[in-house]
């Protein structure tokens, strides 16, 4: 079946509490409305009030509810509306749900997942285009996902509800709608912690994830380089095995997201190269992300963002060197 992000979701969503009984969803509006980009659309006729749960506008309480409900025996989905009111929830999340496995000698586990949509480009107001994924991977216990397609965002969502650990789960708003993909109708897992390498190549690496991956792969295919295109898929853990390959391989690197540079996901990812696989290198590490500011105001978005211009210079420069 063709399906786009949104419509993929909510047919893992479908898929996980047709098979758990003790799977709820829960957040503002999930219910009747079906979620502020509808993306829980028709759950709450399926499965009732019961596990279909509207709240209060409340993040710290939704988080702490959701750890509640998963040390209980339950196995909790919560929606917080934009990644930017997260925040709200930093200390449920970090300070227990990432921590309950350690702090009890692991006979204690928080399976939950907590969705958020993420990242900018479609020109919305503050708090509405975050992009946080770097504050929460450097919590050890916490697993972070970002999908760049249906196929591996319902892939990814039912392997989140299979782990017994609590699953950040981000979603790209620009890719909630921006096309269709073939998606198997039956259950499937898309594997935690593995990247996806998109396209194969011999003279350049490129390594990027979530909104990036379709501007990425568009610039490619029209300079018709031989790169690799590796779309992370997992934030945390990084699947460091396919990128120091394929940088040994290549002899050059590139990586691409659209979080600020300044301690960064690709700053993490330079430092593992750079430790691991420099001499094999032709070329200096390459860096495309936003600048490190707040998020701007819509109409300077395309100024800030990182774009096919921006990775097309980055590409030059790196198979110059």
């Amino acid at each position: 079946m063709m399906l786009n992000m949104n419509t993929a979701i909510n047919n893992a969503l479908d898929t996980v509490m047709r098979e758990d009984k003790n799977a709820i969803i829960l957040g503002e509006d999930v219910g009747k409305d079906g979620g502020v980009f509808r993306v829980t659309d028709g759950l709450l006729a399926k499965y009732g009030s019961d596990r279909v749960i509207d709240t209060p506008l409340s993040e710290a309480g939704i988080i702490g509810t959701a750890i509640g409900m998963a040390l209980g025996g339950l196995h909790p989905i919560a929606e917080i509306q934009f990644a930017g009111f997260m925040y709200l929830a930093f200390d449920q999340l970090v300070s227990h749900a990432a921590r309950y496995r350690s702090r009890s000698r692991s006979t204690w586990t928080v399976p939950m997942v907590v969705r958020t949509p993420v990242s900018g480009g479609v020109k919305t107001l503050e708090h509405h285009a975050e992009s946080p994924e770097v504050y929460y991977a450097h919590s050890g216990g916490l697993l972070i996902v970002e999908p760049s397609n249906p196929y591996d965002a319902k892939g990814l969502m039912i392997k989140a509800m299979h782990m017994e650990d609590p699953v950040l789960f981000l979603e790209p708003t620009k890719l909630y709608r921006l096309f269709r993909q073939e998606v198997p109708d039956g259950a499937y897992e898309v594997p935690i912690g593995k990247a996806n390498t998109l396209r194969h190549g011999n003279n350049l690496t490129i390594i990027t994830y979530g909104t990036m991956v379709p501007i990425v792969t568009s610039v490619v295919e029209k300079k018709g380089i031989d790169a690799e295109i590796i779309d992370l898929r997992t934030i945390n853990p990084l699947d460091e095995k396919s990128i120091l390959d394929s940088a040994e391989k290549t002899g050059r690197v590139v990586i691409v997201h659209e979080a600020p540079v300044s301690f960064g996901v690709g700053a993490e990812i330079a430092a593992r190269v750079a430790e691991k696989a420099m001499f094999k290198l032709n070329a200096p590490i390459i860096r495309v992300a936003s600048p490190s500011i707040p998020y701007p105001f819509p109409s300077y978005e395309q100024f800030y963002l990182p774009n096919a211009i921006k990775i097309s210079q980055a590409i030059d420069e790196a198979m110059s060197s």
